[in-house]
């Protein structure tokens, strides 16, 4: 377990690392607005992930599992990433969109590797308490809050984070997309809390 803890801590820091070069790359350019360069879901998520996986892998190295809060963080980490690279590979790739990360390291850092990491932890990797689907409402809580704060500032200063969420093509269209990746939140969770309950002998929450 201590290469794992290692490996997911180095994950972690890839990540701080391509997060830390894409503010500095904005900051190059002009000064910084935090609301909308933190605004991106791909960022906050892999923020998440980093935290998650520094202290599983803090865990690992010492030969601990992770606890139920602990677990639930990386359930949330997890599905999150799902999402960033299924919206990535799906949406924004094909429009030649950044997605909030201009360097093509670090987009590769926080829209690929941090994702499949992800799955692959998630699923290979059994040192997670077993969880329900009862959970799956905590998981949801940060992306419905997230759309939520996206749409308003969409409404009022009109920034938005992707083009899919743009309300110039009509709200119909952003109510479409945004009712879309909700049934793929939904549906990633649940995956998720399912995968965590695989091979393990760790009691239920």
């Amino acid at each position: 377990m201590r290469l794992v803890g290692l490996a997911r801590i180095v994950v972690a820091a890839a990540i701080v690392a391509a997060v830390v070069a894409t503010h500095l790359e904005v900051a190059s350019r002009g000064p910084v607005n935090p609301f909308n360069l933190y605004g991106y879901f791909t960022i906050q998520s892999n923020l998440i992930a980093a935290a998650s996986w520094f202290i599983a892998g803090a865990l690992a190295v010492r030969g601990r599992t992770r606890s139920v809060g602990v677990s639930l963080l990386g359930a949330i980490a997890t599905t999150c990433l799902v999402i960033v690279g299924l919206v990535y590979a799906v949406l924004l790739a094909p429009l030649g969109a950044a997605g909030g990360v201009p360097l093509p390291w670090a987009n590769l850092v926080l829209h690929v590797v941090s994702p499949l990491a992800a799955v692959i932890d998630w699923t290979l990797v059994g040192d997670r308490m077993r969880l329900s689907l009862t959970s799956l409402w905590v998981i949801l809580v940060y992306p419905i809050v997230w759309t939520a704060v996206v749409l308003i500032r969409g409404a009022t200063d009109g920034w938005v984070p992707y083009p899919f969420l743009d309300p110039a093509q009509g709200y119909g269209v952003v109510a479409g997309y945004a009712a879309a990746i909700a049934v793929l939140f939904a549906l990633a969770g649940g995956a998720v809390l399912l995968a965590s309950r695989l091979g393990l002998r760790s009691p239920p929450r």
